[in-house]
């Protein structure tokens, strides 16, 4: 682990080194000193001496499949550009909703509503047209996934207004019948809300995360977190409930025994500060579940906003060192967060791969499709890296490639998973 850091040289970050060093918490004023500051190289410095007194040079990856099981949705935020108004599609649809799709492994699969999406072989709907897949459909992709080596499925989508709530644990349910060793990381804040409100009879937070739980969810991601703060959700996404909610739907999961990711997403209407403050109160957050709830944040998700097709398109996103700055601010703002994620989907891979000296110790994994955003305007939705491809980046940053499952435990395997052999 690295000890002796270069000479600092920018003053003001004297005696945040030194807290760094002793291990000390810092504040909210240091955090806007390491946003303010022009000697990057120290802040970066900062948070790699973190990240090695956590983790060594291990980078951790896995093996994963994200499922979007649906884009129609009730929200309609500002910064989102995989929504799609539920009403205005059907009209366009109906002739779809009432034919089968072509499922992803050749069968012949309900789509429930919407016209089919396009390069169904692969179980990817074109961007741009509204849909939603059938337990069945989503089972399916599962078990593609778990047969390619796969130990997660990454399974989030937008609030649909006429699913069941029946719908969600049969989906849970399917999966663990026909996998049931793929963890089951599903179902953002904002759907958990979204389900209290359609089941019938109505439920608790604390209810449907059990009837969740006992039907095979295994953890929460930490989407829909956004930026806590009352004038930037009046501004970017008024209709999605808030900070208390999201936080509701934690503390739940947490009480209960289900661990969650935690997320942000920077580089749109937010301010400096607003992000720190967004940070602190995950931190807090943490403190409180680490010391009496049975389950904690594992991760932290700094999201890149990326305008494209969004109503806020109009803004310039961050830029790179934006996006390294926030990675080794947060590493070093969430002392009590074990695990920091440069999600490549929104960093791009190549500056997630830098951002292995900035702080983060876990790239994701192969991901294969993410519908939800594109990096570049003119991409498409298979997002996919090798096995090969992520242990060569992380290699290349001098870190020793781990694979994990969801619960970071490492995974070893006998022989290569059928994802390590498709280039």
């Amino acid at each position: 682990m690295t000890t002796e850091l270069a000479s600092v040289t920018d003053s003001a970050l004297e005696p945040i080194r030194a807290k760094v060093l002793a291990g000390a918490r810092l504040t909210l004023e240091d955090g806007l000193t390491l946003y303010r500051t022009r000697d990057l190289f120290t802040l970066g410095e900062l948070a790699n001496h973190v990240r090695e007194r956590l983790h060594g040079r291990r980078a951790y990856y896995n093996i994963n499949r994200h499922i979007n099981y649906t884009n129609y949705c009730v929200l309609r935020c500002k910064f989102c550009s995989f929504y799609r108004p539920y009403e205005a599609s059907r009209a366009g649809a109906a002739a779809g909703a009432a034919s089968a799709a072509a499922g992803p492994t050749g069968t012949t699969l309900p789509l429930l509503h919407g016209a089919a999406p396009a390069a169904t072989a692969s179980g990817a709907p074109a961007k741009g047209d509204a849909y939603e897949y059938s337990v069945d459909e989503v089972v399916a992709l599962a078990a593609e996934a778990a047969a390619r080596g796969a130990t997660e499925v990454h399974i989030v989508g937008g609030l649909h207004p006429r699913l069941p709530f029946s719908y969600y644990t049969d989906l849970c349910r399917a999966i663990k019948t026909r996998c049931p060793t793929l963890h089951i990381k599903a179902f953002t804040a904002i759907e958990i809300v979204h389900f209290t409100r359609i089941a019938r009879p109505r439920r608790t937070i604390h209810e449907v995360l059990t009837e969740l739980r006992d039907a095979g969810l295994d953890s929460l991601p930490g989407g829909g977190a956004e930026i806590f703060d009352d004038r930037v959700h009046d501004e970017a996404f008024k209709n999605k409930v808030g900070e208390k909610h999201w936080f509701d739907v934690h503390t739940a999961a947490h009480e209960l025994g289900i661990p969650s990711n935690a997320t942000m997403l920077y580089g749109h209407v937010e301010t400096i500060t607003e992000r720190l403050q967004h940070m602190l109160k995950l931190r807090a957050h943490q403190d409180v579940s680490l010391r009496e709830r049975r389950a904690a944040f594992q991760c932290f998700v700094p999201l890149s906003f990326i305008p494209d097709g969004s109503a806020l398109a109009h803004l310039p996103g961050p830029t790179g060192l934006d996006d390294l700055r926030t990675l080794a601010v947060a590493r070093l703002m969430l002392d009590n967060i074990p695990h920091l994620k440069g999600f490549w989907i929104m960093q791009s891979p190549k500056l997630s791969q830098v951002a292995l000296n900035w702080g983060v110790d876990d790239f994701d994994g192969t991901v294969v499709w993410y519908d939800i955003t594109r990096r570049e305007g003119q991409g498409t939705n298979r997002q996919e890296l090798s096995v090969d491809q992520i242990r060569r980046l992380l290699r290349e940053a001098g870190c020793e490639p781990v694979e994990r499952d969801t619960l970071y435990r490492p995974v070893c395997r006998t022989t290569p998973a059928a994802s390590e052999l498709r280039q």
